[in-house]
């Protein structure tokens, strides 16, 4: 039988065998990783095929591949761009906003619109500055806004109850509490 090494008992030549092809196949396998994780990470194609020819030379590229390659996957480097571009939008959409009625751009302080001129807000009467409809007071100077959404409305009664509509439920004993309580 064929001896590696000048090794002529079957049962060492045994495991020495099947160690070389264990240390092969893991080497094949970095080399299949590499350029999986390479893809992942680079863009350029050169640059991939650079990476696993390098990982060509046994266990050594790889580690040189590990400790070069880019930190981040394209993926999450395009998903961060995606962020910050809808984070900028967003941004941008704090301040501006279209006019319903002409789909004109206009900031959120404006009273009227520069392009259709119609009345986007009414102005506060104390502070004169723009106010939503709905709002029953001014946010900026406390004043209350005549004719407003909430003031035509009756007051709606919350849910909660008082402890007393609720000890009276419970009978007579519960009535006696409610003096003691703090």
């Amino acid at each position: 039988m064929f001896g590696v090494f000048g090794i002529n008992n079957d049962s060492v030549n045994l495991a020495v065998n099947l160690l070389i092809l264990f240390l092969v196949v893991i080497w094949l396998s970095l080399i299949y990783w590499t350029f999986a994780d390479a893809r992942r990470r680079i863009a350029d194609g050169m640059l991939v095929a650079c990476a696993t020819a390098a990982s060509l030379f046994p266990f050594v590229g790889t580690i040189v591949y590990m400790i070069v390659r880019p930190p981040e996957y394209l993926d999450d480097v395009r998903e961060r761009e995606l962020e910050m571009q809808a984070a900028e939008a967003r941004l941008h959409d704090m301040d501006h906003q279209l006019c319903p009625h002409c789909d004109y751009p206009v900031q959120r302080d404006f009273v009227r619109c520069p392009s259709c001129l119609r009345r986007l807000k009414d102005p506060c009467v104390t502070c004169a500055k723009p106010l939503d409809p709905a709002w029953p007071i001014c946010p900026y100077c406390e004043t209350e806004v005549p004719g407003s959404a909430e003031q035509q409305q009756p007051p709606r009664r919350r849910g909660r109850r008082s402890r007393r509509d609720e000890y009276s439920e419970l009978g007579e004993t519960a009535a006696f509490d409610i003096g003691s309580e703090p």
